[in-house]
């Protein structure tokens, strides 16, 4: 007897994609949806909660840890990775990752308060459109700098840093749709929670991922993890970095093998 899939006009290795992308997603956004629990929870019961902003920063902290791990886990290379796989990304990265989130936060939150300080006197409010393009620039390269972070384990903190702030930069048209995506991701959940959370952040996140590929793909090459950086940084050394890997060049893009790095 036939199976009932056959009879659907779509092939078997289409279906184990799908079966592959929804076995993700949920897992991912399980994992999400318990990192902002407590944000979600004090957010259903604030009803002002622009009054109260170191407070729910510090609940956001733990999304952080949390994406790094869930774009780790979405970027491993087979159809369905086992939960180890998202638990050893986040048990490597997860320092690096608060920090990264709590600077984040912190210079987002410094930025905005200028905004309203200066936005009151003339002079000051010619810098408003500044301050707004740099707070978006540190969310954007913030998730490009987890990205790193989830893909790679051999660059020094201080390289991501600026491998992340740079690409986002010269590719910022793709920057700005991630964060598009994310902001509509977010619409859905706090629209539809349950539904939201079963399927909007896993494919938020997995464009944001492939964003961050193609930013990072205009100053790397194809030579390790994600390319070697056409201005290579200190890295730090494990039993896989190459003398070559490890050569510290000026980070500025240089001339290589005839043509602009990008």
């Amino acid at each position: 007897m036939a199976s009932p899939l056959a009879r659907v006009n779509v092939r078997a290795d289409a279906w184990d994609l799908i079966w592959s992308f929804v076995h993700r997603t949920l897992l991912v956004n399980a994992v999400l949806a318990l990192a902002g629990s407590p944000l979600m929870l004090a957010l259903a019961t604030v009803s002002d909660p622009w009054h109260y902003p170191v407070f729910f920063a510090v609940l956001a902290l733990p999304l952080g840890p949390a994406a790094t791990a869930a774009f780790g886990y979405l970027a491993y290379d087979d159809p369905r990775p086992p939960l180890r796989v998202l638990q050893r990304v986040l048990a490597r990265t997860w320092r690096r990752a608060l920090l990264t989130s709590a600077s984040s936060l912190a210079l987002v939150g410094v930025l905005i308060t200028d905004i309203r300080v200066l936005g009151t006197a003339m002079p000051g409010a010619l810098l408003i459109p500044m301050l707004a393009l740099l707070s978006v620039l540190v969310v954007a390269s913030t998730l490009t700098i987890l990205v790193l972070l989830a893909t790679t384990d051999d660059l020094s903190y201080a390289a991501v840093l600026r491998a992340a702030v740079y690409a986002t930069a010269r590719r910022w048209p793709l920057a700005v749709l991630s964060l598009l995506v994310l902001a509509v991701a977010a619409v859905i959940v706090s629209q539809v929670p349950l539904a939201g959370l079963a399927t909007a952040p896993a494919c938020a996140l997995w464009v944001v991922l492939t964003n961050s590929k193609l930013q990072l793909a205009s100053c790397v090459e194809p030579a390790w993890p994600l390319g070697e950086f056409c201005w290579s940084f200190p890295v730090r050394r494990t039993p896989q970095t190459t003398p070559r890997q490890a050569a510290a060049i000026s980070w500025r893009p240089l001339r290589r093998r005839g043509r602009r790095c990008g």
